[in-house]
C-alpha cells in the first residue's frame, strides 16, 4: 500500500506588485433640475462629495489620484517597475534566505536583482524588500521568474518560484522616407505613429547621423526672432495621430570630396524619440541604423553648382557645372553640347576638358540661353571618354524659368 506524503506548505510568502503611477480619479455625475422629484438631494450630494471639484461638481475629472486596479500595459521604451515583498508567515525564525529575480524574453534572460548576497536570517511577521527596475527594449511575452530559497531551523533547505506573465506593446509605428536632391543632400522624412490609447507628449525626436553626414531639423520656424516649433507649443500626439518630421543630411567635407564613397548603401543615423505619457510617465525609442540605397551616378556624375532661378529670354546666362569621375581608372573626357527645341549653348562643342583621376572633380563654367519661354529643361551636354570610347548623355539636368524681359524688368 502506498502512501503519499502530504505536500509541505513553505514558511515564507512571496508577494509581487507592478509600480505604476496613480491616474487621475473619474467619477460620474447624476443630477436634476429642482423640480424633478429628488429635488436638491442629487445636487448635494455631489457637493459634498470629497472627490469632485468644489464649484465643478458636475465634471466628471476630480482632484483624488486613484492606485492603479489592473496589471495594465507595458510598451516598448518604457521603465518596468516592480515591487518584491518576502514575508515570514510562520512562527519560526528562517536562515539564509536568497531572493532572485530574473526576467525571461525571446532572446535572453536578465537578473534583475539589486542583491546577490543572502540575508542570514527573518524573524517572524519580517520581511525583505526590494524593487526592480528594468527599461523594456523587446516587444513579445516577457516572464517575470521570481525564486526564494532558505533553511528551516531544522536545517532543511527549501525553495519554490512563481512565474509572472506579461505582454510588451509596441508604442509607435516609424516609417521613414529618403528623398534625393539634385546636390549631395538628403532629405528624411520621419513619420510617427501612436498607436497607443492615451495621448503622448512627445518631448524629443531628433536624428542621430553617422559619421558621414551633419543633420539639419527642419521642424521650426523662426518668428520674432526666436525658433517655434511647427506643430506648435504642445506637442500632443493624439491616440492614431500620425506627425512627420524632417530632416536634411548633407555630407562632410571630406566624404563629399570624395564621390567613390558614397556608393551603395550607405549608414544615415538612427532616430532618438523620447516621450511622456500620463503623470509623466516617460519612455524612449531608438531606432536601428537607417539605411538607403545611394543613387547610381554611374562612371561619371554631373551635377549643376550654380543656376539662376529665372532668366529673360533670348538672353545667355552662365551655370557652373561639377563633373566626377565615380570610377577607379582615369579618363579623357570631352565635352559636347547638343541644342534643343529651346535650349541653345553658346560656345565650342567638342572641346578636350583633360584628363580626370579616379574619385576627383573639375568644375566648369557654361553659358546658354533659351528661346522659348516657360519653365523649361537644361539638355543635351554629352561627356566622351576617348580611352574606351565610350558617350555619357546628361539630359534634364535641371530646370529654370525663361520669362520675357519686360516681365522681370517689372
Amino acid at each position: 500500500m502506498d502512501v503519499t506524503q502530504p505536500k509541505q506548505e513553505h514558511l515564507l510568502a512571496l508577494k509581487v506588485m507592478r509600480l505604476t503611477k496613480p491616474t487621475l480619479f473619474t467619477n460620474i455625475p447624476v443630477t436634476c433640475e429642482e423640480r424633478d422629484l429628488p429635488g436638491d438631494l442629487l445636487n448635494q450630494l455631489m457637493k459634498d462629495d470629497p472627490s469632485t471639484v468644489k464649484g465643478a461638481e458636475t465634471l466628471m475629472l476630480g482632484e483624488m489620484l486613484t492606485l492603479p486596479q489592473n496589471f495594465g500595459n507595458i510598451f516598448l521604451g518604457e521603465t518596468f517597475s516592480s515591487y518584491i515583498s518576502v514575508h515570514n508567515d510562520s512562527h519560526q525564525v528562517v536562515k539564509d534566505i536568497l531572493v532572485k529575480a530574473d526576467l525571461q524574453t525571446s532572446s535572453q534572460r536578465l537578473n534583475l536583482s539589486a542583491s546577490t548576497a543572502a540575508v542570514a536570517e527573518l524573524k517572524p511577521d519580517c520581511c525583505i524588500d526590494d524593487v526592480i527596475h528594468h527599461e523594456v527594449k523587446e516587444i513579445g511575452t516577457h516572464i517575470l521568474v521570481c525564486a526564494v530559497s532558505y533553511t528551516t531551523q531544522t536545517g532543511e533547505k527549501m525553495y519554490f518560484r512563481k512565474f509572472f506573465k506579461f505582454q510588451v506593446l509596441k508604442p509607435l509605428d516609424v516609417k521613414t522616407k529618403f528623398y534625393n536632391a539634385e546636390t549631395d543632400e538628403v532629405f528624411l522624412e520621419a513619420q510617427i505613429q501612436n498607436i497607443t490609447t492615451s495621448p503622448m507628449f512627445m518631448e524629443k525626436v531628433s536624428l542621430e547621423p553617422s559619421i558621414m553626414y551633419n543633420v539639419a531639423e527642419l521642424n521650426a520656424v523662426s518668428r520674432s526672432g526666436e525658433s517655434m516649433s511647427t506643430f506648435g507649443t504642445r506637442t500632443y500626439l493624439q491616440p492614431m495621430d500620425t506627425r512627420q518630421y524632417l530632416y536634411c543630411l548633407k555630407p562632410k567635407q571630406e566624404f563629399a570630396e570624395k564621390a567613390g564613397v558614397i556608393k551603395g548603401v550607405t549608414v544615415i543615423g538612427k532616430l532618438d524619440i523620447v516621450w511622456k505619457t500620463n503623470l509623466g510617465e516617460r519612455g524612449r525609442l531608438q531606432t536601428s541604423q537607417l539605411q538607403r540605397m545611394a543613387p547610381g551616378y554611374g562612371d561619371v556624375r554631373l551635377s549643376l553648382e550654380t543656376i539662376p532661378d529665372t532668366v529673360n529670354v533670348e538672353e545667355p546666362f552662365d551655370i557652373t557645372c561639377k563633373i566626377t569621375n565615380c570610377s577607379e581608372r582615369t579618363m579623357d573626357l570631352v565635352l559636347e553640347m547638343c541644342n534643343t527645341n529651346s535650349i541653345h549653348w553658346c560656345g565650342v562643342s567638342g572641346r578636350q576638358l583633360g584628363k580626370l583621376h579616379p574619385i576627383s572633380s573639375l568644375h566648369l563654367t557654361l553659358t546658354l540661353l533659351s528661346s522659348v519661354q516657360g519653365l523649361q529643361s537644361i539638355s543635351g551636354l554629352r561627356l566622351t571618354d576617348t580611352f574606351l570610347k565610350r558617350t555619357y548623355e546628361y539630359d534634364d539636368i535641371a530646370q529654370v524659368c525663361v520669362v520675357s524681359s519686360k516681365i522681370k524688368e517689372n
